[in-house]
C-alpha cells in the first residue's frame, strides 16, 4: 500500500512560529500547535468556528454521535465527505494551502504514509501518556483513535448452524462475501485472517488465498457488490467485516427488522486487528478545531462515543459504562486476534494481493 501511494517529491518545510495562525483567514503551512495550552487551541477553535473532515462520516464507529457532540460543546459547525485513506492523503497534498479538509482518519498503514508524505500537523492532546507507543507517531503527526477485529456475520435464517471458525465457514454450504480484495483494505485483512488461521503470516498470504478458492471452487464465493443492503436482504449467508462494522450492521438490521436474527463472532483459530488514526492536514485553514476534534476524540467522552460504535477505544484507562460494554463482544472472543506484527511486510504483500485474488480465487468461482 504505502509504495503504491508515495511517489517522488521535493518537500519544503515551512515553520511559521506563530500561535496566533490558527484564527487567521490567511493559510497557514505550519502551525505548531503543540506549543500552545488546550485552552489557546480551544478559544481559537472557536473563532475559527468551521471544521471539514474527510473519512469520518455519520455512520462509521459513531461519528455521527461524536461531531453532534463537538457541534453542541464548541460551537464549530462540522461537515464530512466520506473517501479512502488513499484519497485523503491524495487530497491533502494535491490541494496544499488551498485545502478544503481540516482532519482525516486513516487506516493504520496510512499514518506513517501521511507524515512521509509532508501533509500532517502535529499535535499530541492532553491525552498522548494514555496513548500506547505503538498507536502513535513520536510527535503526534497521527494517532490511532480506535481498532477493530476481523469478524464474521452470520445470517441465521439462511446459516443452518452457525459458525464459530474458518473451518466451519470452509465446510458449510452457504454463501461467503468478502468484498472487492483489489480495492478494499477490509476485504485484504479478511484474507491477512484467513491465512494466520492456516499458518501465513504478514508475508506469506498463500493460505488465505487457498481457503477462498475452495469455497469458490465449491460455488459459494460472492462475487455480488459487497453491500449492507445485500447483507440485509440475505443475499449472503456469512460476510467478513471489521467487528464494529458488524456489530453496527446487526443493530441496524434487527431496528429494520425485529424478526431479524444474525450472529457475530471472531473466528476461534485467529484473527486480525487493526487502527484508525487521525491525520490533521498541515495546510488546513481550521488548525485549531482540528485539534480540538481530535482532542475530543481521545477524551474519555469521545473514546465511549466510539464504544458505542462498537470500535474498541485506543485508551484502556477510559471505564466504558454498563449499558455500552455490554453491547460489545465478550472479551473471550478475542483470544486468539493479533495487530499486524511485520507492516512492511504486510504493505509489500498488500502491492500483489489484489492481482492474486484474481489469478488464484475469482478464476475459480463457479
Amino acid at each position: 500500500m504505502k509504495r503504491r501511494i508515495i511517489s517522488a517529491l521535493l518537500l519544503v518545510c515551512i515553520t511559521v512560529a506563530i500561535a496566533s495562525g490558527c484564527g487567521s483567514d490567511e493559510p497557514v503551512e505550519t502551525v505548531d500547535l503543540n506549543s500552545m495550552t488546550l485552552e489557546e487551541i480551544e478559544a481559537q477553535a472557536k473563532e475559527e468556528g468551521e471544521l471539514a473532515s474527510a473519512a469520518m462520516p455519520d455512520t462509521w464507529a459513531n461519528w455521527g454521535e461524536t461531531w453532534q457532540e463537538y457541534t453542541d460543546t464548541y460551537g464549530i459547525e462540522h461537515v464530512d465527505t466520506d473517501m479512502s485513506s488513499a484519497e485523503e492523503i491524495s487530497l491533502f497534498e494535491t490541494e496544499g494551502t488551498d485545502a478544503t479538509k481540516d482532519i482525516g482518519d486513516v487506516g493504520q498503514a496510512f499514518g506513517p504514509v501521511a507524515e512521509e508524505q509532508g501533509v500532517t500537523l502535529p499535535y499530541k492532546t492532553s491525552y498522548w501518556d494514555s496513548i500506547p507507543d505503538w498507536a502513535k507517531d513520536d510527535d503526534g503527526d497521527w494517532i490511532i483513535g480506535y481498532y477493530g477485529t476481523m469478524s464474521v456475520i452470520v445470517n441465521n435464517k439462511i446459516v443452518k448452524d452457525t459458525p464459530t471458525s474458518f473451518e466451519d465457514i470452509l465446510n458449510g454450504d452457504y454463501i461467503v462475501a468478502v468484498g472487492d480484495v483489489q480495492a478494499a483494505t477490509q476485504a485484504q485483512y479478511a484474507v491477512l485472517a484467513a491465512a494466520i488461521a492456516y499458518g501465513g503470516d504478514e508475508s506469506n498470504i498463500q493460505p488465505g488465498l487457498d481457503y477462498f478458492r475452495q469455497i469458490a471452487e465449491q460455488g459459494r464465493l460472492d462475487l455480488g457488490e459487497f453491500t449492507q443492503a445485500r447483507i440485509e436482504k440475505g443475499e449472503v449467508g456469512v460476510a467478513f467485516l471489521w467487528d464494529f462494522n458488524a456489530l453496527g450492521y446487526r443493530e441496524q438490521f434487527v431496528e429494520n427488522n425485529p424478526d431479524a436474527d444474525f450472529t457475530v463472532f471472531i473466528p476461534s483459530e485467529a484473527s486480525i486487528q487493526t487502527g484508525y488514526a487521525t491525520i490533521i492536514n498541515k495546510y488546513s485553514k481550521h488548525p485549531c478545531a482540528a485539534a480540538l476534534a481530535r482532542e475530543y476524540i481521545l477524551s474519555d467522552e469521545g473514546q465511549i462515543n466510539l464504544a458505542k460504535g462498537y470500535a474498541t477505544p485506543i485508551r484502556e484507562d477510559v471505564e466504558l459504562p454498563d449499558d455500552v460494554a455490554s453491547k460489545l463482544l465478550d472479551d473471550s472472543q478475542y483470544a486468539n486476534a493479533r495487530m499486524v506484527e511485520d507492516q512492511d511486510a504486510w504493505d509489500e504483500t498488500a502491492q500483489t494481493i489484489g492481482t492474486l485474488w484474481q489469478e488464484e480465487v475469482v478464476a475459480y468461482a463457479q
